[in-house]
């Protein structure tokens, strides 16, 4: 990104290269960082944020959760993402809110150090690369474990989590995949690296439950409301790895990934090897509504440029 484009810093629009923190930041040291990941997409009515409230309140969640108190409030933290969407002037983008424990004394326990709270922007594609949202992507399970509930909370979008997506998504590219699969501590399906992940079978959709270690995502609401709107049943139900190969279809589902089809799970072609019907109905719903191409019927977009918020009393 060049410099011309702006990040926000603890309330204040900087330079993109001037948005930095010192080498003794908590976070650096010990993970201790929370973030979102938040997508706006151009509309026939100007850029939109899609779950624009959902994410920041999830935001807020990880944050209570890792006993870090924000500087700021929900309704701040939007405002702030509109505004440095509007100072960026992005036609669609990739956003990412994130609050780290900041410069001060080393130690495990950083809640003497200060919050620093960032905001930048930018224009991303698909995420599992230039395609996969409409051909799919060949993908594998994993031999890492998603996190233990009772090691780390898998409901916080908390930054030292994500070692452990790391080494999923590392070992399928070794092994010439795009993306892993990981399991539960009981060994059922959890999520991928940074995605949810949803099964069809005989018309009937699949996704494993919050207590499967996954992330509790905001697309994943999303679509499990588009499921229920096209009338076929979702179950939030614990399956076996053997079940993905069985599956009809199979889609991941994330801000960054949106809604991609997965057209082989370790060598096994999923139904015929390509996006399936159900997968595609979503899909094209999901854009449709995001791109303002059809009525925002369930109100999940916030305008870029409308007036912006103010606290409630």
């Amino acid at each position: 990104m060049g410099s011309e484009h702006k990040i926000w810093v603890d309330g204040q629009l900087v330079a993109w290269d001037d948005a930095t923190v010192h080498v003794s930041a908590h976070a650096l040291h010990y993970g201790s960082s929370i973030f979102e990941g938040i997508r706006a997409y151009g509309t026939p009515r100007g850029l939109a944020v899609l779950g624009l409230k959902e994410h920041t309140r999830r935001l807020f969640q990880s944050a209570r959760i890792f006993r870090m108190e924000l500087p700021f409030s929900e309704d701040e933290v939007n405002n702030a993402i509109r505004e440095t969407l509007r100072a960026n002037n992005h036609p669609s983008a990739y956003i990412r809110p994130l609050a780290i424990r900041g410069a001060g004394p080393l130690g495990v326990d950083g809640r003497n150090n200060p919050i620093n709270v960032f905001i930048l922007t930018m224009e991303w594609g698909d995420y599992l690369g230039a395609g996969a949202v409409t051909q799919g992507v060949d993908v594998m399970v994993s031999s890492w474990r998603r996190i233990a509930p009772d090691t780390h909370p898998g409901l916080a979008k908390i930054g030292g989590n994500y070692v452990n997506s790391q080494f999923i998504v590392m070992e399928a590219r070794e092994h010439g995949l795009v993306e892993g699969i990981a399991l539960d501590i009981n060994g059922m399906v959890s999520e991928g690296s940074g995605e949810n992940l949803f099964l069809v079978l005989d018309g009937v959709i699949h996704t494993p439950p919050i207590a499967s270690s996954i992330l509790s995502g905001v697309t994943r609401r999303f679509v499990m409301q588009l499921i229920k709107d096209h009338g076929y049943e979702v179950k939030q139900e614990t399956f076996p790895r053997e079940m993905l190969y069985l599956a009809d279809e199979l889609f991941f589902t994330g801000t960054a990934v949106e809604v991609t089809p997965i057209r082989s799970v370790d060598g096994y072609t999923i139904g015929k090897g390509a996006r399936g019907p159900i997968t595609e109905a979503i899909q094209q719903d999901f854009f449709a509504i995001a791109r303002g191409e059809t009525e925002d019927r369930h109100g999940w977009l916030t305008p870029v440029h409308a007036p912006e918020q103010t606290p409630a009393d």
